[in-house]
């Protein structure tokens, strides 16, 4: 957004690329889009150092082996969130929290304490409204109807609102080969896509991933500016 307003934007990114937990052909394609709007983006950075002063702010990193330094007017923090636990006494109440403040809990959401469920935001990833939603459900029936289930996201779709979006469900190809997989994966570019065609944009591609052998969908991926959709 703001670099479609005119302001000259920056990306230092500590990992190889962005978004390093997807497919290579999607954060390639991301980056690509993203670069293409004027956005300089800056992989395998260490940030060694960030100053402040009367014109803005100097951030001295490490990348490729060189110390560079980067100069902005403004500068924005994505570090992540952390659970707002620390007044909520759950240490006298005897609830296991970890390191980084997050509720302990088990698959049935119940906390250490006998009695005790915790749901949303509070217990960390994934950090999602409907994933929050769907918590606070399971952690109600179980604690008042004891029926014992156990959360499952196996099918938890999400989407980042970039533009193009970058929507998922289920497993990316990276990681279902990571748990053993024999996988196949059907990329169709949008440029196929009748919507994209009549809406003049065909930025992306849809990817699905197959288990080889069954007739079992495990995932799928989207690129596009109504990925979300």
């Amino acid at each position: 957004m703001f670099a479609r307003l005119g302001t000259q934007v920056t990306i230092l990114q500590r990992s190889g690329r962005i978004l390093p937990t997807e497919d290579d052909d999607l954060t390639e394609a991301l980056a690509g889009y993203l670069q293409e709007d004027g956005i300089e983006i800056v992989t395998g950075v260490a940030v060694k150092e960030v100053q402040k002063d009367k014109t803005g702010y100097a951030v001295c990193v490490e990348v490729g082996g060189k110390v560079r330094t980067f100069r902005a007017a403004q500068l924005l923090c994505a570090t992540g969130r952390r659970p707002n636990t620390a007044d909520m006494g759950l240490e006298a109440a005897g609830v296991d929290v970890r390191p980084d403040g997050a509720i302990q809990v088990n698959e049935g959401l119940e906390t250490s304490v006998s009695g005790i469920y915790a749901a949303g935001d509070v217990i960390g990833e994934p950090a999602f409204v409907y994933t929050a939603a769907y918590e606070g459900a399971l952690a109600a029936e179980n604690a008042l109807l004891c029926k014992g289930r156990q959360r499952d996201y196996t099918a938890l779709p999400w989407v980042i609102f970039t533009d193009p979006q970058v929507a998922g469900v289920g497993l990316n190809e990276a990681e279902a080969r990571a748990r053993g997989l024999d996988v196949e994966t059907a990329v169709l570019p949008l440029k196929y896509v009748p919507r994209a065609l009549a809406a003049r944009d065909t930025r992306g591609f849809v990817k699905l991933i197959r288990e080889k052998g069954a007739d079992r969908l495990l995932g799928a991926r989207i690129l596009a500016p109504e990925g979300g959709e």
